[in-house]
């Protein structure tokens, strides 16, 4: 089943995990995690985000992000503070 992500626009569109690890593994790479490693931690908190996703049929993008940081936070602190406030940081 398709998963429905409502955006901060309130638009919605079809979840896309490319995103999600893209998001990740530039998070990790910030830190300075090397790229295998950063590879490795982002498909493996994609796969938890995954399986908690197929319980939802529409979840907010913040909801994703908060969920994604938490994995995260198990893998890397750092990248997990980052990844959860960048655009505060930016």
């Amino acid at each position: 089943m398709k998963k429905h992500i409502v955006k901060r626009g309130g638009h919605t569109e079809e979840y896309d995990e490319r995103k999600l690890y893209a998001s990740i593994f530039n998070a990790l790479r910030t830190v300075k995690v090397n790229d295998p490693e950063a590879e490795l931690v982002a498909e493996k908190v994609c796969a938890y985000v995954g399986q908690w996703l197929e319980k939802k049929h529409e979840v907010t993008s913040l909801d994703i992000t908060k969920k994604a940081a938490h994995y995260l936070q198990d893998f890397n602190p750092d990248a997990a503070y980052l990844y959860l406030h960048h655009r505060s940081v930016s």
